[in-house]
């Protein structure tokens, strides 16, 4: 078989290493490994958690002595700094590793090609590229975020075939089959934070927590310029998840203070309706690298016409509502002209029970 084909196998089976992990490394990038001496598994690993040592160190572990003179495949660039775990690039060298096979390099500009540049230096063969663009997709959340420190952005909507998430009466309950439901609770238990407006709160008093067994509850968001938000809402009372109010120039000062004591943590943004890339900003510094956005029309419209989203979900109901009066996913007053249209691209559609899935990627959305 081709060198190149046997890369491959191997960097596949550390690409799914990696992706098992899904939800649970944030901030951290996904990140797998296989080490292979004559032919023979001896090592695999995978990035458990933040703090937790990397993939290539559980790998080397199981290896023990048969990682010398072996190959190593990482997804990801083994790291050269000093971070909670120490770096990767040179226990690969003291484990006696004679040939270190990469798919993506990191994406951090200030890292890029230092882990690889001491492996080199200590005379060990590096491949580098094998299912480099596998590997940079799986760690999309991790590429916008160690660049922008900001959270890569995924809008998720529920529509009818003619587009609309409630009928003119506000009825929003079961657009799509329980298949479709089930798949956004995926969707929810791989996001660090999820979003909503505080009407979504006010009409629906969603919990915004993840249904799965063993699932992981996101940090729970809502934008409340006016500090609206009922005291008695279940994000409020039902200690879940945490939940954090962003909220304007709100004089609110006294349900304010009743709203942290009950364990809401509250910011205030420098304008009066609340600064969507102050969010953003806000999100980022407290190390929260994905976002899932599930509002109403008119949250994701703003999210949209600052084109702050990087990816979008639809899950698509075989269903009509009809009437102008009916919201879409998308409300405000959209564009003037058809060439004013965002664009998605890397399209995917999938089949879920009777309902489709639809992801796209807007343009300039990170490393996709």
């Amino acid at each position: 078989m081709h060198e190149r084909s046997v890369d491959q196998i191997y960097m596949n089976l550390a690409l799914n290493n990696a992706k098992a992990m899904k939800g649970q490394t944030s901030p951290n990038p996904m990140a797998g490994s296989v080490i292979v001496n004559e032919g023979r598994i001896v090592g695999v690993g995978a990035h458990l958690k933040p703090g937790e040592p990397h993939a290539e160190i559980h790998a080397l572990r199981m290896a023990g002595d048969a990682a010398k003179g072996a190959t190593i495949y990482v997804t990801l660039e083994p790291c050269s700094h000093h971070g909670r775990t120490g770096p990767c690039a040179e226990a690969i060298v003291q484990a006696g590793i004679k040939k270190v096979v990469v798919a993506a390099l990191d994406p951090n500009p200030l890292v890029a090609g230092r882990g690889i540049e001491i492996i080199q230096n200590a005379g060990i063969e590096v491949v580098t590229g094998i299912l480099a663009e596998k590997a940079t997709k799986l760690n999309e959340v991790f590429n916008k975020y160690i660049v922008t420190k900001r959270p890569f952005v995924t809008l998720k909507s529920a529509m009818t075939l003619d587009g609309k998430i409630a009928t003119r009466e506000s009825s929003s309950k079961c657009i799509t089959s329980e298949i479709a439901r089930e798949d956004v609770h995926v969707l929810r238990n791989e996001s660090a934070a999820i979003l909503v407006g505080v009407n979504t709160i006010i009409h629906d008093d969603s919990q915004l927590t993840t249904r799965l067994t063993e699932g992981r509850h996101p940090l729970r968001i809502v934008l409340d310029s006016t500090l609206r938000i009922p005291e008695q809402s279940r994000v409020i009372t039902d200690g879940e998840a945490p939940t954090w109010v962003f909220t304007g120039n709100s004089p609110e000062e006294e349900k304010q203070a009743r709203l942290e004591q009950s364990g809401v943590k509250l910011f205030r943004t420098k304008t009066a309706q609340v600064d969507l890339e102050e969010v953003l900003d806000v999100l980022g510094t407290h190390e929260i690298s994905s976002l899932l956005i599930e509002g109403g029309g008119q949250v994701n419209a703003s999210f949209v016409v600052q084109e702050l989203v990087d990816k979008l979900v639809l899950y698509v109901a075989p269903k009509v509502v009809g009437g102008k009066d009916a919201p879409t996913f998308l409300e405000g007053l959209g564009v003037g002209m058809m060439s004013e249209a965002q664009d998605l691209h890397d399209l995917s559609f999938s089949q879920l029970g009777v309902d489709f899935k639809i992801e796209g990627y807007f343009k300039g959305s990170h490393d996709n």
